[in-house]
């Protein structure tokens, strides 16, 4: 749908939440793959708030599989870069998951 309207705004975003479907079916390497991908379009895009929204689905996959440094290490220069907003629920979400990382 996206190609074929050329709206891309919210790609980074639709693909997260494919992952988050996926981890629901428990196909962990397929969410993985979607947060990676998500991940990526959002830094093609320069798009914090995606990038961030990925970063913390993919770290909290990563926290479930016992990859706390490797989570921790995705997660905290994404949620460092964002100065403004830290009282929303997706950067206090980020924050969260963070202090449990440490």
């Amino acid at each position: 749908m996206a190609d074929a309207t050329e709206e891309r705004w919210l790609l980074a975003e639709t693909v997260r939440l494919r992952g988050d479907v996926l981890v629901s079916i428990d196909d962990r390497t397929g969410a993985e793959t979607s947060y990676r991908e998500a991940i990526a379009i959002a830094q093609q895009q320069g798009a914090k708030l995606w990038e961030l929204r990925a970063a913390t689905s993919l770290a909290r996959l990563w926290h479930h599989q016992a990859k706390r440094k490797q989570a921790h290490a995705l997660l905290a220069p994404v949620y460092n870069w964002l100065t403004e907003g830290l009282g929303t629920p997706v950067l206090q979400e980020a924050k969260a998951l963070l202090d449990e990382l440490a």
